[in-house]
């Protein structure tokens, strides 16, 4: 049953008392696990020693267990959350009479903090652990700069230096961004370069490359497995990144249960899997616990199709093959995506949770061109007042298509999406649609098939 919608305020708040206290593992309820990280040399599951020569020992825990679904939540990382938590879940009241549709369209608004993004539920999590262990510093890697920027302040919080490889196309196109990281202490170098081995050899095989998410995590690893009092951190992918994040999903559900609505249709941006398996996970482990129903919809770009277009199969992380092997829609690691605006999602693969999700058919999945995706976002910030980033504006697109689909039927759905940050540093991005000067690009299947070729082979993981 739902509430009137004259009873449902246009923001919905949770207090602070009302801030889940804890994570929700999903993989718990999951029968059939995420695969696990396989050893490149051996292809035998990574231990735990081995991946705590590049990740905090506590990650390290949460990333390896599949069976406890609930994970305390730090008081101290509760008391940092306080700034900018629990975030708002907004009833779309203009949006909906924009498109004159009888759905009931709702979305978690994570950009209300200086990151711009969700990317901070995770990058404090994980500073904790790290500061926790006594290590020194961090080292990660950034696309359109959100995480680096979150994980910057997290790191100034606490006290920890930080490393940050960011992608060389995101780092000329979002250099303010770039000037946040600087100014909470972070170093920002772009990737590839020329100041590691791995990114030297991509260079050499690539010249002239506008880099990638892949690219920028083989130097920071390097970085991190070879800087006393290091480790390398990751913004999205890896199970212990979805875990924090189902902090989204866990407030997302209070507040719908606050006025008694049970979304049908749940929307996602994906480009690593951390914004959409945080928001989905309370909602997916519904469907695995066999309690409820919904639609829950991936979306990515038509220039980075891992979902649409790729393959599940073993495959590189990273662009350098330094990291381990992870079960996942791929693209193959020797994929460059094109240099589209959305840089959050120019990741070649897909977090193993949400690829599992979707081979089990929980999750589907759809692509869109950046030019209609920047239609959805003009159109959005004009009626709600939110300027969106490029990523969220995937999801916003299929919201307002779903929403146009119940015009046509009559049928009155409630459909949640994922806002998670907003656009200002991505201005350069708008300029090229406001000036008509924006393209798409959609790869071939020969352009796709160079990078299948590159997934490592061995029995069990053939193409």
């Amino acid at each position: 049953m739902t509430a009137n919608r004259n009873e449902i305020p246009y923001k919905i708040y949770l207090t602070e008392d009302e801030m889940p206290k804890q994570y929700y593992n999903v993989r718990a309820d999951m029968k059939e696990k995420p695969a696990p990280l396989l050893n490149p040399a051996t292809h035998q599951p990574m231990t735990a020693e081995e991946l705590e020569h590049v990740f905090c020992r506590e990650l390290v825990e949460q990333e390896l267990d599949n069976d406890t679904a609930y994970f305390d939540i730090p008081q101290e990382i509760r008391d940092f959350y306080k700034m900018y938590r629990p975030s708002p879940l907004v009833r779309a009241y203009c949006l909906e009479k924009k498109l004159g549709t009888p759905a009931h369209i709702y979305y978690k608004f994570e950009g209300n903090n200086t990151s711009g993004s969700h990317k901070l539920n995770s990058a404090i999590a994980q500073a904790y652990y790290a500061k926790k262990q006594g290590l020194t510093g961090v080292t990660t890697e950034t696309g359109a700069g959100q995480w680096g920027t979150a994980l910057s302040m997290a790191c100034a919080y606490l006290g920890l230096d930080l490393k940050v490889f960011m992608v060389k196309v995101s780092y000329e196109q979002k250099p303010f961004r770039r000037e946040v990281m600087r100014t909470y202490g972070a170093s920002v170098t772009p990737s590839p370069s020329e100041t590691t081995e791995v990114g030297r050899e991509i260079l050499k095989a690539h010249p002239g490359t506008t880099g990638s998410l892949g690219c920028a995590i083989s130097e920071a690893v390097e970085v991190a497995t070879s800087t006393p009092g290091y480790r390398y951190v990751l913004g999205s992918v890896l199970n212990q990144v979805v875990l924090h994040q189902s902090i989204i999903g866990l407030e997302t559900k209070a507040a719908l249960d606050k006025y008694g609505v049970t979304p049908d249709i749940i929307i996602g941006c994906a480009g690593g899997g951390s914004n959409l398996g945080g928001l989905i996970s309370p909602f997916a482990g519904e469907m695995l616990r066999g309690e409820k129903d919904y639609r829950i919809i991936a979306v990515e770009p038509a220039s980075c199709p891992s979902l649409t277009r790729g393959k599940y199969l073993y495959d590189f992380c990273d662009t350098g093959e330094v990291c381990p092997l992870a079960k996942m829609y791929t693209l193959g690691s020797q994929f460059i995506p094109s240099p589209n605006h959305a840089g959050g999602l120019r990741f070649h693969g897909m977090s193993p949770i949400v690829s599992e999700l979707h081979h089990q058919g929980i999750i589907e999945a759809r692509a869109y061109e950046q030019t209609e995706v920047f239609q959805a976002a003009e159109d959005f910030a004009r009626c709600e007042g939110i300027l969106p980033a490029p990523e969220s504006s995937h999801a916003i697109k299929a919201a307002m298509d779903e929403a146009l689909k119940c015009k046509e039927t009559g049928e009155a759905k409630n459909i949640v999406f994922g806002l998670t940050g907003t656009g200002y540093f991505d201005l350069t991005a708008y300029q090229q649609f406001n000036d008509g000067t924006m393209t798409d690009y959609i790869p071939t299947d020969e352009e796709l098939q160079e990078g299948f070729n590159a997934i490592p082979q061995f029995p069990g993981n053939e193409i």
